[in-house]
């Protein structure tokens, strides 16, 4: 039988955020994820959590400025000390909501970016979150995002998240597998599932 949780960050939206967490569990859902909880205290989260009997599944890293078009900062050369910024507020987070599994976005390509020292800074920054994390318990994953959604995102199928996974070499650093992502990227999403899981 699968575990649902519900996505707040998504649904429930005709209600203000804290009171999503009440929504959720008056439909039966015993998990829920957030895209980023960082817009409420993380003590009045868990307070609701608490309140509702929830669990925490997941939720992102700061992913940068949001509204002007950022989607992660973990492979931008130059925005390292940023980055680290963002997993230690993540951590806190983490921490308070008793939340075991945190995504780690990638970030965006643009124009004229040399990808090979985005790839580079990517797998020295996972390298440092892996390390930071290696005893707390959590699991951090990356989640290949397809480019007719986020155009231009740099972790976009599940091969280049392998190597990467053999590259950073860390037991706890696992993939997020979106099966509606997969099958837009990569396709055949049956012989896919069947080849590599």
């Amino acid at each position: 039988m699968p575990k649902l949780a519900a996505n707040l960050s998504w649904i429930y939206q005709e209600v203000p955020f804290l009171k999503r967490f009440g929504a959720a569990a008056a439909h039966g859902f015993k998990a829920v994820e957030i895209l980023f909880p960082y817009e409420a205290p993380a003590a009045d989260i868990a307070a609701e959590l608490k309140k509702h009997k929830l669990t925490q599944a997941l939720f992102n890293l700061p992913p940068g400025d949001w509204s002007k078009g950022e989607r992660g900062l973990a492979a931008l050369p130059g925005r390292e000390a940023e980055f680290a910024a963002a997993l230690e507020k993540a951590l806190d987070y983490a921490k308070v909501l008793e939340c075991r599994t945190l995504h780690v976005m990638s970030g965006m390509i643009a124009p004229g970016a040399d990808t090979k020292a985005m790839h580079r800074t990517f797998i020295s920054n996972l390298k440092k979150v892996c390390d930071r994390t290696a005893k707390s318990g959590l699991t951090i994953v990356l989640e290949p995002i397809n480019h007719r959604d986020i155009p231009g995102y740099f972790t976009n199928t599940t091969d280049q998240v392998k190597q990467i996974f053999e590259e950073v070499g860390a037991p706890h650093l696992k993939l997020q597998l979106d099966l509606y992502h997969m099958q837009v990227t990569e396709g055949d999403l049956q012989i896919k599932l069947l080849k590599n899981f």
